[in-house]
């Protein structure tokens, strides 16, 4: 089997710590019926990306995409009923040195920790939210700066993601990648490594390093 050494582990949120699909679906579901959309063709859009780049894709007329994110995002920070943790997150989590590890959202930074809040999960030591960046996924740079802001590189890391924009992002950025399924509705072809949750994962010291093992592969996370 082989193992990667790795400086630090780079997570999303949705769908990958955590599930928000319902709550999200909900708010994104009655903003888009109240503007006349297909909301069936509509709600696969959203995951992944900044909420004001889902709205200017859409380019509607009349529409700022800055002040209906906004509204958007309050009104995902007033609803999280139903968010709850991927099986095995917090455990996973808790494994981590608190220096070796950050969440990387497209969220922004309220909605975020809302929602980790909601899902029982810890803060996280460091988070790079929408804020943060002027290009979001699919775009490498919140890879780039989290690696960075933690003293490494972004191919020194392990980028664990469930979307297309997410592992689009880790790929550009050069990070080895880890895919959870959890929250697919329908096969996704990924050329790497994959879990449902992280109950698939074991998790022990070696030689001062912190093996995460997969059927797969291993990464040797240093200084854990």
């Amino acid at each position: 089997m082989r193992t990667r050494p790795i400086d630090a582990v780079l997570l999303d949120m949705d769908g990958t710590i955590l599930t928000s699909i319902k709550a999200a679906e909900r708010v994104w579901a009655a903003w888009a019926a109240g503007r006349g959309l297909d909301v069936e063709a509509f709600l696969p859009t959203i995951h992944g990306v900044q909420s004001v780049e889902t709205i200017r894709r859409l380019g509607l007329p009349g529409v700022d995409p800055e002040q209906e994110a906004a509204a958007i995002t309050q009104a995902e920070i007033a609803d999280v009923a139903g968010i709850e943790a991927i099986a095995g997150a917090a455990a996973f989590l808790a494994a981590l040195a608190v220096d070796r590890w950050a969440i990387v959202t497209s969220a922004p930074r309220a909605l975020a920790l809302r929602r980790i809040e909601a899902a029982g999960l810890p803060v996280p030591p460091l988070l790079i939210a929408a804020e943060d960046v002027a290009r979001g996924k699919p775009a490498p740079d919140c890879f780039q700066l989290a690696a960075q802001r933690l003293g490494t590189t972004a191919d020194r890391c392990l980028v664990v993601e469930d979307s297309v924009a997410g592992v689009a992002a880790a790929e550009s950025a050069g990070a080895m990648v880890l895919v959870v399924t959890a929250t697919h509705h329908a096969p996704i072809d990924f050329p790497h490594p994959a879990i449902l949750d992280y109950r698939e994962l074991t998790l022990e010291p070696s030689d001062g390093a912190l093996a995460i093992r997969h059927a797969a592969r291993t990464w040797a996370l240093r200084g854990a």
